[in-house]
């Protein structure tokens, strides 16, 4: 299951998903996690209600099934969640290998429901890219 987390510093969850310089997305399973990329932003990211800012993010975590993130505006999280992505807000910066092994514990256990949703739609995804 692909999972995207909003950084300003590349370790941390710690940014606003329209306001993050960065979008590193990793491959995490039972077993383990996988570092696929990070995506650059530039441009001025904090205007607020400039809706284009989200368009370019919103394409580079569309195969994610999971958005961790700090903050994100009510029109950001629509985007998100009509990509079939969950997003999830932590209440202060996180570490994003820590945040990477609660998951791999949480998939090795009996995941909470949010979780077999997620990842039902990570299959589903897999299965429409391979027709």
């Amino acid at each position: 299951m692909k999972v995207a987390f909003a950084t300003q510093d590349l370790s941390r969850v710690d940014a606003h998903f329209g306001w993050a310089k960065n979008i590193v997305i990793y491959d995490v399973g039972p077993d383990g996690h996988v570092f696929l990329k990070a995506v650059q932003f530039d441009g001025d990211l904090r205007e607020d209600g400039n809706e284009d800012k989200l368009a370019p993010k919103i394409e580079a975590i569309r195969d994610c099934a999971i958005l961790y993130v700090v903050a994100i505006g009510g029109s950001g999280a629509a985007r998100v969640v009509a990509n079939k992505i969950h997003p999830i807000k932590v209440d202060k910066p996180e570490n994003i290998l820590e945040l990477l092994q609660k998951l791999q514990r949480m998939l090795r256990g009996t995941p909470p429901p949010w979780i077999r949703k997620a990842l039902a739609k990570a299959k589903e995804r897999t299965l429409d890219l391979e027709e």
